[in-house]
This record gives C-alpha cells, structure tokens and sequence, in this order.
C-alpha cells in the first residue's frame, strides 16, 4: 500500500509555519542559532508566541503542537470527515515532552517546599502530545509516542505506516515536537558534546552540536498526493550507549533498506538531508556510509547548521525540509538548502558534494537521515509522485 503526505506544517528557529520557513531555509540563513537567557551556548529558539492550551496538558511542547495542528487545521477536518474519528491515529516523536515544566515545578518546590498551582506530572508525560493532540481533535483512534532520542519521529511515521498497513487506522497525524530545556542541554554538555558557537558539521573545526526546538506534523494517506513517503529503513546497530558505530555500518544498513523499500536506486536520489550532527564521530560514520553508498556522490546538506539538532522533533523536521524541497508549489525553481558551514573539510573524511547556494534538485526523490544513542537509525524516503 503507498501512503501520502498531503498535508505538513513545521516550525523551528527557521520560522513558525511553511511560509516563514521557506525562504530561511533555502537562503542558508542560521541567525536563529543565538543566545538565550538561561542557556550557555546558542540555541535555536522558536520565533513568536505560541497558543495556550488547557491546563492540564500545560506544556511548550503541547503549545507548539498545537501550532502546528492549527497550520492543517483544514485537512486534518477533511480527514475525519472521510474517515471518521476512530478511524485516525495519532503518533508523535519526542525526547523533551514537558520537562521544562517539570524543571520550573521542581525549582519552585526547593524555594518554596509547595508544588506550583496546577503542575501536574502528566505535562512531563512523553506520550503527552499524542494524547493531547488526538483529544483536542476529537479522535479515538490509537494515540502514542514514540521516544528513540534523536530518531524519534522518523520512528512515529514507521509507526503509523505499520498501523495504516495492518488496518488498524485509515490514516494518521504524524511527527514530532521538542522544546528548549536546561536537562538537555546541561545534559549534552555533560558529554562535552556541545558547541561553543553555531554548529559546523563536517567540519576539521567542529566542536559539537547546538540544540534548537522545533516540530513538525504530516497527514498521512493512502489517497494520493504530490508527495509520496516512499521508502523507511531502520536498524538498530546497540553499538554504544551514546556512541555511533564508527564504520557507520548501522546508518548505511537503514539507508539501504529505505531505497529498498522504495525501489529506487541510490543514483535516483536527487537530495540526501544528512544526520550531520557535527559531532566527531557521528559526522565521520555517517561521511563513510554515504561514501558507500552513494560512490558517484549525492547532493546532501545538514540542516542542523540551521536550526540546531531538534533531538526527538528533528526526524520531522527533516522530513518536512524534503517536503517543501520536493513541492512544485513550494519550490517551484528546485532550489535545495546549501551546507552551512567554514568550508574547512575534514581529510579524514571522505568527501561528500555538499550543497552550496543555488544548487538545484536533479530527481524527484530524496532521502533523510536520523541515527540515534544506542543505535536507533530510522532514514525516510520521499518522492514527488508522478501527475
């Protein structure tokens, strides 16, 4: 069964919708990646306000899903009206959930020894959003999260093709969401994985990843649409709690089974959106496992120099990056997003055609990487169906 995206919002430091992001994305632009109160490194920070939701799903993450949701507020009521309220499932990827709720409660309780008026544990839930999400649209259908760290929501559209497939739902809402908090970040420079400035994957110079939040919902079909998910891969490699297989032979196993699954090959691959966490060892593995496979080279970028590693959201927010690449409305002259970067390469990298400003999409399909701690790799195909 082929399964479609007719629908997609995003939103990042890049901008909160399709229309705000388009233009940052393709220029290259990173000045959401800047200091925040309250953090020591840049982050990349959601521009604008949010809506507030009921209390007791209180959390930045509900808010921002709910942003989202309000973007297709139209196909989603198209889609209950096809296929009824039961019939729709609810599956989104995150790492964060309500946290930083949390982190404030718990901060408040030391002051005080009270815990804060309506706190509760469930804005920390990591399957709130799902369950938020599916009771402010009315669905009964199955509604769930998935949390594999940084493949997150590449892991909640899997989900949702395997609940679409087995006949468990008729269609789905599908991504992710991640908000700023101080556990993540503190934690991530407890790794010493952090970057003092905005991030530079595949860089000799690189130092580390930035964090940002952001998020992204799909609606998924099986009526068709221009743009196809056509093909998932996922492994799982357990080489180290944290650590990449250094050979990158997990990220290369998810990468060939995704255009396995879609029956293309590598040289009908027009864009790879990369991992690219600028970290030294996951942008060495995953620079061998593209080499690999892609002998003749692909034009491939990392976004994460733009909007931060969204962690749990950032398997959706890629995804939704190829969806506006692979739209005719909304990238008419296929203009793909360039590699930022200080264009110092690594020697100990193979080299990679990295995407510099202006360079355009040759072929209709593109993939996206997501590799996880402990091995999680999912990776995404998308197309442009045929008219």
């Amino acid at each position: 069964m082929s399964l479609f995206l007719p629908a997609m919002s995003v939103a990042s430091c890049l901008g909160l919708g399709k229309a705000a992001t388009m233009a940052p994305l393709m220029n290259g632009w990173r000045q959401g990646l800047a200091t925040v109160d309250g953090f020591p490194v840049p982050v990349g920070a959601l521009p604008g306000d949010l809506p507030s939701v009921p209390g007791r799903w209180e959390s930045r993450n509900n808010r921002l899903l709910a942003a989202l949701a309000a973007e297709i507020e139209d196909d989603i009521a198209a889609a209950i009206r096809r296929y009824g309220r039961h019939r729709i499932a609810v599956v989104i990827g995150t790492s964060t959930s309500g946290i930083a709720e949390g982190e404030a409660a718990f901060a408040h309780h030391a002051r005080t020894g009270l815990w804060p008026d309506g706190f509760h544990y469930r804005q920390q839930e990591t399957g709130s959003g799902a369950l938020f999400l599916a009771e402010m649209l009315g669905l009964s259908g199955p509604a769930y999260g998935v949390a594999t760290a940084c493949s997150s929501s590449a892991k909640a559209l899997a989900s949702a093709r395997r609940l679409i497939r087995a006949g468990l739902a008729d269609a789905a809402i599908v991504g992710g969401a991640d908000t700023l908090c101080r556990l993540t970040v503190t934690g991530f420079g407890s790794l010493e994985a952090l970057s003092p400035e905005p991030c530079n994957p595949f860089s000799a110079n690189r130092r580390g990843i930035s964090i940002g939040e952001g998020g992204a919902l799909f609606l998924v079909t099986p009526e068709p649409a221009e743009i196809e998910l056509a093909g998932l891969g996922e492994t799982s490699d357990a080489h180290h709690v944290s650590a990449p297989d250094p050979d990158g032979a997990g990220a290369l196993a998810a990468m060939r089974a995704a255009l396995d699954d879609s029956g293309l090959r590598p040289d009908q691959v027009g864009y790879l959106n990369l991992h690219g966490t600028a970290t030294a060892l996951n942008d060495s593995m995953e620079a061998k496992a593209v080499a690999a496979l892609f002998p003749d080279g692909v034009a491939c970028s990392s976004t994460k120099a733009l909007t931060g590693h969204t962690l749990g959201a950032a398997g959706a927010v890629e995804a939704a990056f190829l969806w506006l690449t692979l739209s005719a409305r909304w990238n008419a002259d296929g203009r793909l997003p360039p590699h930022v970067w200080d264009g110092v390469a690594d020697p100990a990298l193979p080299v990679l055609d990295l995407v510099e400003a202006g360079h355009r999409l040759g072929r209709q399909a593109a993939l996206s990487n997501s590799f996880a701690f402990g091995g999680s790799n999912c990776c995404l195909v998308l197309r442009r169906a045929e008219a």
